[in-house]
């Protein structure tokens, strides 16, 4: 599977958004979500925008996801928030075939676009074609991958290596359906040449259930019920997306301005009035430690003993303490909600003693070792520096003193893409919910150099991953992605710590919300009372 490099750049950019412009003008709602403007059911969202654009085959940012899940329909998708099974949407049907190179689906009967024209399957050609060679953030997502029609009903993805993981990728908005005429007649094409940004950042071409009313990358966007959407109608006739600040996010859902607040802390979210409902769930981002294997960067961290007494010498429940309330320990690499997690059960726990033992067995004596982390980052609310504060203390009674390094964002990050921190504190969310995106922490892949830790260096837990990316059908990639995360646990560089927790508020009256890692929210799904 091809990882992007890129990844770290784009979550931290997500993490980071910056977002200052208020209430954004929709007008005074109610909880009900009722509005004082026009008629109709307006829903009020607030969240921090990360939003380049509106366009499908561009968007990676978790806002235009946000949009573009409700403006675009895939093949396939996923129920709720359940990201193990992909399920049919604009594909009534897929087969894998047995050596995982060739994904067959059939189209649904009936699906229409915006404009009432039927989705066809050169659309499915013309959308899926466009990602891939226009060379955008998504084009990753289908590195490799053929598209073709083998009738006016079905659709071949071919890969040239054994590609399981691609029904979970097809459900991504990025991968979005566009009506080709239409966007073609406003410029799109399945290169670089493309030209159609301008028309989709201001008009929908999709099947969705919702259309772009307005578009705004710094304030607030509008959508717009599809009236002639051939599925379930959605409830809100309208859903305004407001780039609004965490503090004022707050504010605005506790006096109704708002019906939903997406990116409050797990203190923020304490004491919120009973008019409001708080869901809490540990999001898909796992914050990790690493201990860098370059001998050039390190003559401590890349001594094994060194590593097993930080994997034991962390206080891990103590760390679920200043996280708070709906977050978790990850017992490795994959987060919870993926096929082939381990199991609360797999989690490490501390061992003083045994942490004291293997520095002791290491030959080092009173080891100092820098610790570099970004000191603005947050991660779901979740500050880094309190994180690497307590890890400091944990590994100060192991017998290692650590010296905190915070660094800006744009220092760190350039240090930790050239693997040239001693050690790291950072985090991973998937591209895709599925397991082989986690391949990248392998030796000389993308997170594995970031940790000096260079291909070759660990037979063992190549193999593994190689047996984990070749596997094809459910149980045996869960099977050979617990296998590999048990290895990485006993012999890489890296130590899994927590999934930060994931907060929404949302005022009573609506129902319906469900907390996805890829999308967020999937906004057709929300109801009110």
């Amino acid at each position: 599977m091809a990882t992007r490099s890129q990844t770290a750049a784009v979550l931290l950019a997500g993490a980071l958004a910056l977002a200052a412009c208020g209430s954004g003008g929709s007008g005074k709602s109610n909880g009900g979500g009722s509005t004082a403007q026009g008629g109709g059911r307006t829903l009020v969202i607030d969240t921090s925008f990360d939003l380049k654009t509106a366009d499908p085959g561009r968007t990676y940012e978790p806002t235009g996801l946000i949009i573009g899940k409700a403006a675009y329909e895939t093949l396939l998708t996923f129920e709720g928030s359940d990201v193990t099974k992909p399920v049919p949407a604009l594909a009534e049907s897929y087969e894998l075939s047995e050596d995982g190179k060739v994904l067959t689906l059939k189209l649904k009967k009936g699906a229409t676009f915006a404009d009432g024209s039927p989705v066809t399957a050169d659309d499915v050609v013309f959308s899926l074609t466009r990602v891939r060679d226009m060379k955008g953030t998504p084009s990753f997502l289908l590195d490799g991958v053929e598209v073709a029609k083998t009738d006016d009903s079905t659709i071949t993805l071919t890969s040239k290596q054994a590609n399981p993981a691609l029904p979970y990728i097809l459900p991504n908005p990025a991968l979005g359906i566009l009506n080709s005429k239409l966007a073609k007649s406003h410029g799109a094409t399945a290169d670089s040449q493309d030209k159609a940004e301008q028309y989709l950042n201001s008009s929908s071409a999709g099947s969705g259930p919702y259309q772009i009313e307005s578009f705004n990358v710094s304030s607030q966007v509008v959508l717009k019920k599809n009236d002639k959407y051939y599925g379930t109608k959605p409830f809100y006739d309208k859903v305004v997306i407001r780039n609004v600040e965490a503090a004022t996010q707050k504010l605005n859902v506790q006096r109704g301005d708002s019906q939903v607040a997406l990116n409050l802390s797990g203190d923020q979210v304490t004491g919120m009035p009973a008019s409001l409902s708080v869901k809490k769930t540990a999001s898909a981002n796992v914050i990790f430690l690493f201990a860098n294997q370059d001998s050039g960067i390190s003559k401590t961290t890349p001594n094994a003993k060194f590593v097993e007494a930080v994997r034991k010498g962390v206080d891990y429940a103590g760390l679920l303490e200043l996280a708070g309330e709906g977050a978790t320990q990850t017992p490795g690499v994959i987060p919870s909600q993926l096929l082939g997690a381990l199991g609360a059960d797999q989690a490490t726990k501390r061992d003083v003693a045994g942490a004291k033992a293997a520095l002791a067995a290491s030959g080092l004596s009173n080891p100092t070792v820098k610790l570099e982390y970004p000191s603005e980052l947050t991660v779901n609310g979740l500050s880094f520096q309190p994180l690497a504060e307590r890890i400091q203390a944990n590994l100060k009674e192991v017998g290692i003193t650590v010296d905190l390094q915070p660094a800006p964002v744009t220092t760190a990050l350039d240090n930790y893409r050239n693997g040239k921190e001693e050690m790291g504190l950072w985090y991973w969310g998937p591209d895709y919910p599925d397991p082989s995106d986690y391949l990248a922490f392998l030796p000389g892949k993308t997170v594995g150099l970031r940790a000096g830790w260079k291909d070759g260096a660990d037979k063992a837990a190549s193999a593994a991953g190689d047996k984990a990316a070749a596997a094809v059908g459910e149980d045996a990639r869960k099977q050979a992605y617990a296998d590999l995360q048990k290895q990485l646990n006993a012999s890489s560089p890296f130590v899994p710590l927590i999934q930060p927790s994931q907060n929404i508020v949302t005022a009573t009256s609506v129902t319906g919300l469900e907390y996805h890692p890829v999308w967020t929210v999937d906004v057709a799904d929300l109801a009110g009372k």
